[in-house]
């Protein structure tokens, strides 16, 4: 015999048959084709089967109607009121568009990416005017995925495993073997960042996703290490220090435009020296100077404000945006060691 279908299921199934059904349906076609009331042994358990469920359904705000025939009082059927059960119009205001989209952009990998791609295209349609995408641009996050590492270390993290696995170390350059407790994975800076004890130096270390080389092998047994103190983890996120020294940007933004830059933005200095080409564009534009580290992070994060935002300084920032921009116009395939995408920024930083 085929297993019996779990009651969670049987309910879904009566959800949708009676939200369809043209009219009304009657206990006889609920148990000649609902999956799950096949399961019944005899017309009794049936009733308190199908009693039992709809019960449930309305403590769970569901709205099932009993409907009576109109020339046979004693023939009864059920449906759904879909008119009260329907959620009315989603109205999203450009903040609330910015909080689906970090949940929906958080994760770049490629299971996800078609399905949230979709839901956020049609979101953004109650977006009014080209300022309604600049505060999603600015809040949405951009993680690389973590790889082939990723699912054999949160395995490790989990079950308290040592884990090996080599590693080229960002200040030295150095390639090497690493054996290590792995404690906790965290999203840094664009990417993800292990927090780990290092069984060959003795100490608490981080390492990038991005920088091991090959497999992640388990070493020993599961439980192998006690879970990490808060002490400990402290120590471990402040050897991580980023990639590079910061700098600052210098960008040519349109007036009440890209909120998120701004907030984050600081005075020019006062010495600042703009390139060429530079005083036509900021002529109905603010000057801003943006810290960062990473020019292809900034030039990411910078193509999704469209044509609010143009780069002035530095020059590789401004490679970055118009390599993105050309590979877009050729709807090309990124490279992938260029991270996450965007989409444009105006073309007119070609000429600042």
């Amino acid at each position: 015999m085929p297993p019996a279908i779990p009651p969670a299921e049987r309910l879904l199934n009566l959800v949708i048959a009676l939200v369809n059904t043209p009219g009304r349906m009657t206990k006889e076609q609920v148990r000649a084709s609902v999956a799950g009331y096949q399961d019944a042994t005899s017309t009794e358990a049936f009733e308190r089967m199908f009693e039992r469920d709809k019960d449930t359904l309305r403590e769970l705000g569901i709205p099932v109607l009993t409907v009576t025939h109109a020339g046979h009082g004693d023939d009864v059927g059920y449906r759904i009121d879909t008119e009260r059960w329907s959620l009315p119009p989603v109205e999203l205001t450009a903040a609330e568009l910015g909080v689906l989209a970090l949940a929906a952009q958080l994760w770049q990998d490629q299971s996800l990416r078609a399905d949230s791609s979709r839901a956020l295209t049609k979101l953004r349609a109650v977006g009014s005017g080209p300022e309604a995408g600049d505060l999603v641009a600015g809040l949405a996050p951009r993680v690389r995925a973590g790889g082939e590492a990723f699912a054999p270390l949160v395995d490790a993290v989990q079950a308290r495993q040592a884990v090996r696995f080599t590693y080229h170390a960002a200040t030295t350059g150095e390639v090497r073997v690493r054996h290590v407790e792995p404690w906790k994975l965290l999203a840094r800076r664009g990417g993800w960042v292990l927090l780990a004890r290092d069984r060959d130096r003795g100490a608490s270390r981080s390492f990038r996703l991005s920088r091991i080389r090959g497999a992640v092998r388990a070493v020993g047994e599961p439980g192998a290490f006690d879970p990490p103190t808060p002490e400990e983890l402290a120590d471990a996120s402040r050897t991580w220090a980023g990639d590079g020294p910061e700098r600052l940007a210098l960008l040519a933004v349109a007036p009440e435009r890209a909120g998120a830059v701004r907030a984050r933005a600081t005075a020019p200095p006062a010495d600042v020296v703009l390139p060429p080409g530079a005083g036509p564009v900021l002529a109905a534009r603010d000057l801003v100077a943006v810290p960062f580290r990473l020019a292809w992070e900034l030039a990411e994060e910078l193509v999704g404000y469209g044509d609010a935002v143009v780069v002035l300084e530095p020059a590789d920032v401004r490679d970055e945006v118009l390599r993105l921009l050309r590979v877009a116009s050729r709807l090309d395939r990124p490279r992938t060691d260029a991270g996450p995408h965007g989409t444009v920024v105006a073309e007119e930083a070609r000429g600042a």
